[in-house]
């Protein structure tokens, strides 16, 4: 069975999708990665992944999208893929048409948390509906990672019920294991921590929509009355971001945190900047089944994020962690206060998301749920 697998950066083939294509190669399929040329490009296929690179938009751009359409075409017909699987909304979009141009069997989507949102403008909410609507006539399945999202699907009449399945979100349990991570004064020392502060951490794209802003304002009005609370961003902002950055908010952060803000830039030891940490912060604005929840909670960490779907989903309020509105500076500064006034209750949140995680997000489970449905559906089509 030949897979094409697409997505628009090879950030997101990196850092996502490795373990559901080792897992389709275990099992004899031949897989391809399709996206955009980046840093990350050569490294995997010097791992043995194979890598085709077009220049996938991100934005909708009509000029741009239809450059990405026409090089998918050419690509399609040339492989003859008998399996599409689609990731990211803008390349999701375009690789359908494209697959339904060039008539790929069987055509996936993993909505890693639909664009639209209910902090949008209803306009435009409609609009993007009507756009996945669309779409969904082009596609086989739709894998949703947060129950929510499949739900939602069927309800704005994306696609039936029958095809739509919520696979969670899941990472690697020994890898976001504490016991096998260094200390977390190794991992203070490193950064330039002191043992004895408080440390509220991100992880994550420094864009708007990350709520990161949010956070650097929360960090400021705690600034003065908590002294002991560090705050530390790990993250950068991709080339390929449309999204607005935070360098302005950071400027100004910084200028009152002083060394008290750090910000390491992008990390591949993410289980050894989690153990640096006391409380993990995510208040974004929009998410599918944040991935960076899951890594905190698997590390034993509460987890303060905002009350949109995808995170209420993996956050217990008050029994793994704590959920405030969205856009909220302010309720989110007191949520951190409470948890840094109260750090053996945070240390109890932590060891319940950790049994939590263990129990529901497994990556060994959500890809092997996958690969289940996957070759179910070929098997059907007569695909082998």
């Amino acid at each position: 069975m030949k897979i094409c697998q697409l997505c628009a950066v090879d950030f997101t083939l990196k850092n996502f999708l490795l373990p559901l294509i080792d897992g389709m190669q275990a099992r004899g399929w031949q897989v391809s990665s399709v996206c955009s040329a980046g840093s990350f490009v050569n490294a995997l296929r010097a791992q043995g992944y194979r890598i085709e690179t077009i220049e996938i938009a991100r934005s909708m751009n009509p000029l741009a999208a239809l450059r990405s359409l026409f090089a998918l075409i050419g690509l399609f017909r040339r492989e003859r893929y008998d399996v599409l699987h689609v990731h990211t909304p803008v390349a999701a979009l375009i690789g359908r048409l494209a697959a339904w141009l060039t008539g790929i069997p069987l055509v996936i989507y993993t909505a890693h948390g639909f664009y639209f949102h209910d902090d949008m403008p209803v306009r435009k909410y409609k609009l993007f509906v009507a756009i996945e609507r669309l779409a969904g006539h082009m596609t086989d399945i739709i894998f949703t990672q947060s129950a929510e999202d499949a739900h939602t699907a069927v309800a704005e009449r994306i696609i039936s019920a029958e095809r739509v399945q919520a696979i969670g979100n899941g990472v690697d349990a020994s890898r976001f294991d504490p016991r096998r991570v260094s200390t977390r004064q190794l991992a203070r020392d490193a950064l330039g921590i002191p043992a004895d502060a408080f440390v509220v951490g991100l992880i994550g794209r420094q864009v708007r929509e990350k709520g990161v802003a949010d956070f650097l304002l929360a960090a400021q009005r705690l600034a003065g009355t908590y002294p002991q609370i560090w705050f530390l961003l790990v993250g950068d902002r991709l080339a390929s971001d449309h999204a607005v950055g935070v360098a302005t908010e950071f400027a100004m952060a910084q200028a009152v945190l002083g060394a008290r803000l750090v910000a390491p830039g992008l990390r591949g030891d993410i289980p050894e900047m989690l153990n640096a940490m006391d409380l993990f912060c995510l208040p974004s604005w929009r998410e599918g089944m944040p991935r960076t929840i899951i890594e905190a909670m698997m590390m034993a960490k509460p987890v303060l994020a905002t009350d949109i779907r995808g995170s209420r989903e993996e956050v217990v309020h008050e029994e793994t962690g704590l959920l405030v509105p969205v856009r909220s500076p302010e309720l989110l500064a007191a949520a951190i206060e409470r948890l840094a006034d109260n750090p053996a209750w945070g240390l109890m949140l932590g060891a319940a998301g950790r049994e939590r995680a263990l129990r529901l997000y497994d990556e060994k489970n959500v890809v092997a749920m996958q690969l289940e449905r996957i070759g179910s559906e070929a098997s059907l089509r007569g695909i082998r």
